[in-house]
């Protein structure tokens, strides 16, 4: 059964919109097994959502998006979790990572305007207790997103070659 699961979870991880009996023929099994599977794997917490990736550039939505860099003290005991727990209650953060270098969490941030975002960074975020600096970057654009790229569907022109 493993190979099973891992099967479905390579192709679910980048098209969860699959049909269950398409996935099932892709993998060689069959659509009970597949759909009892999947959730199992949901009700074990290994399948936490789906995803849907939206350009929204190309929605007229007005919405900015910034890397977050935190260094921080551990607590004793619990380490960098108690404060990432913490981060991740606010519906602004979309993202929260332990991560190796200078820093020690990465925090991905949505807001309406970079004000927004800065907002947050200095009246909620910095001042938290075992906090120790943060550093804020501001995500320009888009090119590649959950493994898609994020270039428009139009075929790209050759420069003419003159002599």
């Amino acid at each position: 059964m493993e190979k099973v699961r891992k099967s479905i979870l390579k192709y679910i991880e980048k098209n969860s919109r699959v049909d269950l009996k398409e996935l099932a023929i892709l993998i060689g099994s069959d659509e009970i097994t597949v759909v009892n599977e999947l959730a199992g794997m949901e009700q074990e917490g290994i399948i936490k959502g789906f995803h849907t990736l939206i350009d929204w550039s190309r929605t007229g939505v007005e919405r900015v998006t910034a890397l977050i860099e935190v260094r921080v003290t551990p607590t004793r005991g619990e380490g960098f979790d108690k404060l990432a727990k913490r981060i991740c209650k606010y519906p602004e953060v979309t993202s929260a990572y332990l991560i190796s270098g200078a820093y020690d969490l990465l925090i991905t941030l949505e807001g309406k305007t970079l004000l927004e975002i800065s907002t947050f960074v200095s009246e909620r975020l910095s001042p938290m207790e075992d906090v120790m600096s943060t550093a804020t970057h501001f995500i320009l654009k888009k090119y590649k997103d959950y493994g898609i790229t994020m270039f428009s569907s139009e075929k790209a022109e050759r420069m003419p070659v003159t002599p």
